[in-house]
């Protein structure tokens, strides 16, 4: 009778790791490669749409900052708002909403009904960019997570490093309304895709909703959180500013720097994919450890243009993956069950680091000039480096325990799912009821001490 238990064990041991759903991921990764074309679009656009629309090239500028700001102000309390409806009848209306976006604007002559459905637009993106990451989660085994994630988020890189030079190339030759029918198109035909190929799965039974704040003081998510702001302020501090940095130090060729950047991004987001779910805490500590090797490098030595290039292949190549790497802890800390609002949590911090990064470097740029840039960009992004080597144990553990259960309401939530089904809504087997109890005493300890510490600890 012993070795019945025995044999079950190592069956299930040696069952294969099941195959990635390559055509559900990758129409996750195309909604994302459009909502990235949609939203930067107008920034490639502006000595075309301005006179079309009546308006200076500043205003039309205005186009990409109403578009962050509502995808910034909707994230949250859309996120709250939809967590009781299916998740694959949400992602279809941010699709049809993208689609209607985009062909409006492809039609306007009215800056003022242009502006208007670029707010619509960011109202998608906020949505959009709450959800898309537990999605792919919700449709993989844990240990295949963090390459699900990979795949999904790999279409931001392709579309900042091909479809947005792509779109301005389509501009210039059959002019700019074009160049917005694209993702109108592509968005329709999305919709049909993830109808298709995309599995669905419930909104959050009615009583069984969990507290913003309840996701936002799990144990972990507060220091990944703190990650995303310190790394998104120092990148965006020098990020935003590479044209009158290259110009700085005698490098004529901002363009060749963008090209090294963007295709290095694409480099690093498949390196990502493939370390994340076995080696993703070493594999983040060694990404912000050549960011911020590449600011030393540039702060010192960025008038040898061999030095420059590298320096921003380096930075580049580790830059492309950390978001995969991140949102993968992000969600090994809330769940999948949580993941959208935990998401829609870091869709708010990213933005901030993003405006703020920004906002930052534009002082440095004109107090202290190009040259402080990378010294400004070091210690943010080493305070992040530090940030992971302090939470080796609940935010980026050296072990990753994809079916840890996490103490929610006063309850176990296995890391597959609140309601302890694993994706697809299989049952997560193998457990015994003292190790559930045993697992929430630890987490239900850990998360004790955390309350009583100074600042939370990982």
């Amino acid at each position: 009778m012993s070795t019945a238990p025995m044999a079950k064990g190592t069956a299930m041991s040696s069952r294969p790791t099941p195959a990635l759903p390559w055509w559900g991921l990758l129409a996750l990764s195309t909604a994302a490669f459009t909502a990235v074309l949609t939203e930067l679009l107008p920034a490639g656009l502006l000595p075309r749409m301005a006179p079309a629309l009546g308006v200076s090239e500043g205003r039309v500028g205005f186009l990409v900052t109403g578009y962050a700001l509502a995808s910034f102000l909707a994230a949250i309390p859309l996120t709250a708002a939809l967590r009781g409806q299916p998740r694959r009848r949400v992602l279809i209306g941010t699709l049809v909403g993208f689609a209607c976006c985009n062909a409006v604007t492809a039609l306007s002559t009215s800056y003022a009904l242009t502006f208007t459905v670029r707010l619509t637009a960011g109202v998608m993106g906020g949505t959009l960019w709450a959800m898309l990451v537990g999605y792919a989660a919700r449709m993989v085994p844990a240990e295949r997570r963090g390459r699900a994630i990979a795949v999904v988020l790999a279409g931001i890189t392709l579309a900042l490093s091909l479809g947005v030079p792509a779109g301005s190339a389509l501009a210039e030759a059959l002019g700019w309304r074009a160049a917005f029918a694209v993702p109108a198109v592509l968005a329709a035909l999305l919709v049909v895709w993830v109808r298709w190929q995309v599995p669905d799965f419930p909104g959050e039974a009615a009583g069984t909703h969990v507290p913003l704040r309840r996701v936002a003081g799990l144990p972990g998510i507060v220091p990944i959180l703190s990650v995303t702001l310190l790394l998104l302020l120092g990148h965006q501090a020098i990020y935003t500013y590479v044209a009158p940095f290259a110009e700085h130090v005698g490098f004529g060729h901002t363009g060749l720097v963008l090209l090294v950047f963007g295709l290095a991004t694409v480099v690093g987001i498949w390196i990502v994919g493939v370390l994340v779910d076995a080696h993703l805490r070493r594999t983040l500590l060694t990404s912000l450890a050549v960011i911020a090797g590449a600011m030393l490098a540039l702060g010192l030595a960025a008038r040898s243009p061999a030095v420059l290039l590298v320096a921003v292949a380096l930075w580049g190549a580790a830059f492309g993956g950390a978001p995969t790497l991140i949102q993968t802890a992000l969600v090994d800390a809330s769940g999948p069950a949580h993941a959208d609002v935990a998401t829609s949590l870091q869709t708010t911090v990213y933005n901030t680091g993003i405006a703020a990064g920004s906002f930052t470097g534009g002082l440095v740029l004109e107090d202290a000039g190009a040259s402080a840039l990378p010294w400004t960009a070091f210690p943010l992004v080493a305070g992040a480096l530090v940030v992971v080597v302090v939470g080796r144990r609940m935010a980026f553990p050296v072990r990753r325990r994809a079916g840890d259960a996490r103490l929610v309401d006063g309850r176990a939530v296995d890391g597959r799912g609140v309601d302890g089904r694993g994706a697809g809504g299989r049952p997560v087997g193998g457990r015994s009821k003292a190790s559930v109890v045993s697992c929430v005493c630890d987490t239900a300890a850990a998360a004790s001490r955390e309350s009583t510490a100074m600042r939370p600890s990982q």
